[in-house]
């Protein structure tokens, strides 16, 4: 008989076990993310992953990587289908409901005034926005937005401008 096994000879021997044990109960054929390619290495195509055999690959379908990549793209599939995802120990809805914008009648677009000024101590220019909604309900406050230039549908965009939107229901924006 022979000698005693070296160390490295023992951890060969030993993944080659393991390698057979888990070629036994696994079917690879089957798996949806093996890609064996032109060089002969196995990548793993939901992480994204190189392994140069198919032990290698076996014990990363295991690690914690894979299993986190495969409970990602479940969450993922059950929220297209629109059902309910346990996440960190929550369950969260599937979608939130769209937000439909209200049919309200538009009366018309506000009045509005623009001032350009310049602050006598520093010189710095600004511009004043008064905008009057006489028929505004007191329970509404008008809001505003600046929106790029590539946003906008009406005008063909042009980067060296922004726009500032006002918007106060029932009036136009």
């Amino acid at each position: 008989s022979g000698g005693v096994m070296s160390a490295t000879n023992a951890n060969v021997d030993r993944r080659e076990r393991l390698r057979q044990l888990a070629l036994e109960t696994i079917d690879l054929a089957k798996d949806p993310y093996i890609l064996r390619n032109h060089l002969g290495s196995i990548e793993c195509k939901l992480c994204l992953t190189l392994h140069t055999n198919e032990g290698s690959y076996l014990a990363h379908t295991q690690g914690k990587r894979h299993q986190q990549n495969l409970a990602r793209r479940a969450a993922k599939m059950a929220l297209k289908s629109g059902g309910s995802v346990l996440i960190d120990g929550q369950v969260q809805a599937a979608r939130k409901p769209k937000v439909v914008p209200r049919k309200v009648a538009k009366i018309g677009t506000p009045g509005y005034k623009i001032v350009k000024q310049r602050d006598p101590e520093t010189g710095q220019l600004s511009i004043l926005f008064r905008i009057m909604y006489p028929n505004l309900a007191e329970n509404i406050q008008p809001r505003h937005r600046f929106m790029s230039s590539v946003e906008q549908k009406i005008e063909p965009h042009d980067l060296r401008y922004q726009y500032i939107l006002f918007a106060a229901e029932p009036y136009d924006t």
